[in-house]
């Protein structure tokens, strides 16, 4: 049983779909850092390829339709948001390493004060 293509309106609305809810999950109200894995970004890359075909296939300029070109725009819209969202999620990442590495640092300290410790008893 052969199953039907999906079309590129059916595409796009799911991409816009998958990477307006990819936005919202990953606002820092929703989120913290401490919990953002590489594979939300595999997910949100893997959209962006799924469009990028759609796109580069010819089916695409089959369907030009009223609905097909609003699918367009509201991609490109999503583009835009990503464009505007990532730079301060990687400021929001940074923060964090650094967070982390401070706090490696102060638990490495404690450490070698806890053995100097116990050697001078």
């Amino acid at each position: 049983m052969t199953t039907k293509p999906t079309s590129a309106i059916e595409t796009l609305r799911g991409v816009n779909e998958n990477l307006r809810s990819a936005l919202v999950e990953l606002l820092p109200e929703r989120r913290p850092c401490s919990s953002i894995s590489p594979e939300d970004f595999s997910r949100i890359l893997g959209q962006l390829l799924r469009a990028a075909e759609c796109r580069q296939n010819q089916q695409i300029h089959d369907e030009d339709t009223a609905a097909l070109e609003q699918e367009k725009q509201e991609y490109q819209r999503n583009l835009e948001k990503l464009k505007q969202f990532l730079p301060s999620l990687q400021v929001r990442l940074l923060a964090e390493r650094s967070r982390l590495e401070a706090a490696r640092t102060q638990v490495a300290a404690v450490t070698a004060w806890t053995r100097a410790r116990r050697e001078a008893l």
